[in-house]
């Protein structure tokens, strides 16, 4: 049995979101070859939305990629990249922002990075999370961030999202004893 924190409700996600879109635009001054990665599934959802932000305050809508990098993760055994696994991603000499939900380890943008250099040589890679939870394995820093989320590896984040779990909100979840 676990008990839940709610950290996050819609209103805070949307306004992260805006900031984060307002961050995008600042560091790459503009949105020239600017080219949005999701992780599926929620960092598609949240890549979408920020593609929206992003189309409101600079009038111009980019591209927005989905990206599965579990052929790439190096904690499955069942997963070895092959030429069948390269994913069909038009990031040659474009500023990719991979998007995802929660960054904790490491270990799935360490994927998703080797499946972008798979695709192709991008001009650079910068990464966009909503929640920060900390405990990384591998040297990997998000430049964009909704919530800095100090947790304890017992605890859990929950991420939900309108277009996947039908409401939005972040929670931790605590483990009773």
């Amino acid at each position: 049995m676990s008990q839940k924190t709610q950290i996050m409700d819609d209103a805070a996600m949307r306004r992260s979101l805006t900031r984060m879109a307002h961050e995008i635009l600042e560091r790459n001054k503009g949105l020239d070859d600017v080219v949005l990665v999701g992780i599926v599934t929620r960092g598609v959802a949240l890549a979408e939305r920020i593609r929206e932000k992003l189309a409101e305050i600079e009038g111009q809508t980019i591209p927005c990629l989905s990206l599965d990098p579990t052929p790439y993760r190096d904690d499955r055994a069942d997963a070895r990249p092959t030429k069948a696994h390269v994913p069909a991603l038009d990031v040659a000499k474009r500023r990719v922002i991979l998007v995802d939900d929660v960054l904790y380890t490491g270990r799935t943008v360490r994927a998703a990075l080797d499946a972008i250099m798979d695709a192709g040589r991008a001009q650079s890679v910068q990464l966009a999370t909503l929640v920060d939870r900390g405990h990384r394995e591998l040297p990997i820093r998000p430049d964009f961030v909704g919530k800095n989320v100090p947790t304890s590896r017992e605890e859990q984040v929950i991420v939900r999202l309108r277009e996947v779990d039908g409401e939005d909100g972040v929670w931790i979840a605590h483990r009773q004893s």
